[in-house]
């Protein structure tokens, strides 16, 4: 081998070794990977709604994967599924696929990739969750399809994060027993995230009309949405208060559980009544005040938890 060759060779590999970390970031920002933030609570809240013996590592590391692997598998469906709309949408034509920083093959790869993971890990979990992994797959591929036939697809958004918590209980509690914590953790996601994306909706009014796509914004207009997202955050927080009576610790009222019960609740209805107020600053509304909504829903289930004979 010739000097100048070694030389090449090791530029190539230097660069190499450079891309990757790149190619890395590229990928969390195709699935916006920041975006666990707000399932991540919701799993751990629908693991930790009623005592039951503790999850050894191997089970929680199913779990995480499974999870990671779910949620990738939904985001690469969405930005496939969408990548003719984010071509001509001015807000998100700088998207991976539009932008061309990632090509086709890539993202199906990926998919495929976080689909496997996801089966495999169901399926190490238990046969029972093998027979149910379609479901969250199916809501995954239906709901891009929803804004292009009624403006109630905010509702598929809302239905794909309310099986987390779901999914979290039903991992570890295999028995199925005393589900309903984990039902009203769901009611509460399916509202809650139904009325950030009407929000999130405001930002494509024109485009969402101009190329008919279905929105509660698009149908109603922005005014009227916006009470409608109002009306769901108040279904979701009345969903917190049936939980909160729910949870093992709720009935009762010695020590000092109806007081975090309290403190918690009010700041999880206080942050839901920030993002109707600062709705107008999406960016404020949706990716600042709403992230901290579920963290407040697992503090809530935590305490209930350490409120309840025998702890966490």
């Amino acid at each position: 081998m010739t000097a100048s060759s070694c030389q090449t060779a090791g530029v190539s590999t230097v660069s190499a070794s450079i891309a990757t970390p790149g190619r890395l970031r590229t990928y969390a920002s195709f699935v916006r990977f920041e975006h666990t933030l707000f399932s991540l609570p919701l799993l751990l809240a629908g693991i930790f709604s009623v005592p039951g013996p503790a999850l050894e590592w191997r089970r929680w590391l199913l779990v995480g994967v499974a999870a990671v692997g779910a949620r990738t598998a939904a985001m690469a469906l969405n930005r496939l599924i969408d990548r003719r709309l984010d071509r001509l949408n001015p807000r998100t034509r700088g998207r991976e696929l539009p932008a061309e920083r990632m090509n086709l093959g890539e993202a199906w790869a990926l998919l495929a990739g976080s689909s496997m993971a996801y089966l495999v890990a169901c399926a190490a979990l238990g046969a029972w969750f093998i027979r149910v992994s379609w479901i969250p797959l199916a809501v995954f591929v239906i709901y891009p399809y929803l804004k292009r036939l009624t403006p109630l697809c905010h509702l598929g958004v809302g239905a794909a994060l309310a099986l987390a918590p779901l999914a979290g209980y039903a991992a570890a509690h295999p028995d199925l027993a005393r589900p309903g914590p984990s039902l009203w953790l769901a009611g509460f996601a399916l509202a809650w995230v139904s009325g950030f994306d009407i929000i999130y909706a405001t930002l494509d009014e024109v485009f969402d009309r101009t190329h008919g796509v279905h929105s509660m914004v698009a149908w109603l207009g922005r005014g009227p949405a916006l009470r409608v997202s109002a009306v769901l955050h108040l279904l979701a927080f009345g969903c917190l208060v049936a939980l909160a009576f729910a949870l093992p610790a709720g009935g009762g009222t010695a020590g000092w559980w109806p007081l975090a019960a309290t403190v918690l609740l009010g700041g999880a209805g206080t942050l839901l009544l920030l993002e109707q107020r600062w709705a107008e600053n999406v960016n404020l509304a949706f990716f600042k005040v709403n992230v901290w909504v579920g963290f407040a829903v697992l503090a809530l289930v935590l305490a209930a938890r350490a409120a309840t004979p025998g702890g966490l």
